[in-house]
């Protein structure tokens, strides 16, 4: 994906503009920190530049940044002075955004960067909040994700939020507000980025040049910056092995076992839990009668794996897989994790009734 179309953007994605003007509208009683939330590969991080972009506007059209006057210009050009983006070292790297830190540039080949947000990044900013502002306007500071600080960023965060300088605005992004810190939580006013409509998500993909792109953005959970990133990886889609995967239970067949964890065990675990989630929730609506919601291209296979399988037993896969959900991120052996998860749910489909 071009990482500058986010880092750099002009404007926010179609699905955000609504829930950007109508949140814009109101920037003269705005609240000096906001913790921006939703699901991942939603574009939050997109959303929260761009927001500060509009703030920093010297000529705002409808809530929105002009694009033309000297303040958009610096902020497309990455180098506004009111401006400041921290994230964590691994995410500018990933971002192509090294250049921008010389903690960064200086860095050793061998040093693996970090996933989290340094002490020294937040004290960075007591300094740029003591300066006066250009123009007499905001001061932006973008951070995220919010569970990426550690235990001193937090309390190194928590302390300028206590005291906020004046004008001066924090929008944070967060995958997971279940894991930021109540804290934190406490001095920032929420706003909660839905799951784009559909339409506009398959519209955006196709003209990023996606074939199949209803299968991405369902393989996706919903997510099109997901669905745009799997589709120009290398590695198998996640619906393609689904597919197989549910294939063999509609034929009330165990699947190879094997064959699968080979395929999966490429993948990060979270991607294809939330895969077989989304199947299994799938496999409920069609217990009730109801039209699948992620995999509609499946919908023929639930109904043969659904006749056969309870629904009480459909509904503790659903607890289980949010159980496994929970491990993702522990040091586990991964075959024998894949293995586990996917024999569970292959036994209660196959032998469920």
């Amino acid at each position: 994906m071009n990482s500058s179309s986010i880092t750099r953007p002009t404007t926010f994605f179609p699905w955000q503009k609504d829930i950007a003007q109508q949140w814009l509208s109101h920037r003269e009683r705005f609240a000096h920190a906001w913790l921006i939330h939703g699901q991942e590969g939603i574009g939050k991080l997109n959303f929260c530049i761009a927001a500060a972009k509009a703030l920093l506007c010297e000529n705002p059209q409808h809530g929105l940044a002009c694009g033309h006057c000297q303040s958009c210009h610096w902020m497309d050009l990455g180098n506004h002075l009111d401006y400041r983006l921290v994230l964590p070292d691994a995410l500018r790297e990933t971002l192509g955004l090294t250049d921008e830190d010389s903690s960064l540039a200086e860095s050793d080949e061998d040093t693996k960067l970090s996933n989290e947000i340094r002490i020294e990044q937040v004290r960075q900013l007591e300094e740029f909040m003591t300066v006066s502002t250009l123009r007499g306007g905001y001061r932006l500071i973008v951070m995220g994700p919010a569970e990426s600080f550690n235990t001193a960023s937090s309390n190194a965060l928590l302390k300028i939020l206590e005291e906020p300088a004046k004008d001066t605005v924090f929008l944070i992004f967060t995958h997971a507000q279940q894991k930021v810190l109540p804290t934190i939580l406490s001095r920032c006013r929420r706003l909660p980025l839905p799951i784009p409509d559909t339409e506009q998500s398959l519209a955006w993909l196709r003209e990023k040049g996606v074939e199949h792109a209803d299968i991405w953005l369902a393989a996706s959970s919903g997510a099109p910056l997901k669905a745009l990133e799997q589709s120009e990886s290398p590695v198998e889609p996640l619906s393609y092995w689904l597919g197989d995967f549910v294939q063999a239970l509609a034929q009330a067949q165990l699947p190879d076992m094997d064959d699968f964890v080979g395929r999966l065990e490429k993948l990060p675990k979270g991607d294809w839990l939330r895969s077989l989630q989304c199947f299994i929730v799938d496999l409920n609506l069609c217990q009730h009668g109801l039209a699948p919601r992620f995999f509609p291209t499946l919908a023929d296979s639930y109904k043969a794996i659904a006749a056969r399988s309870s629904q009480v037993k459909v509904s503790q896969l659903n607890s289980y897989l949010l159980d496994q959900q929970k491990l993702a991120n522990h040091p586990l052996n991964a075959k024998l994790f894949i293995h586990a998860t996917l024999q569970r749910v292959s036994l209660n489909c196959v032998r469920g009734a």
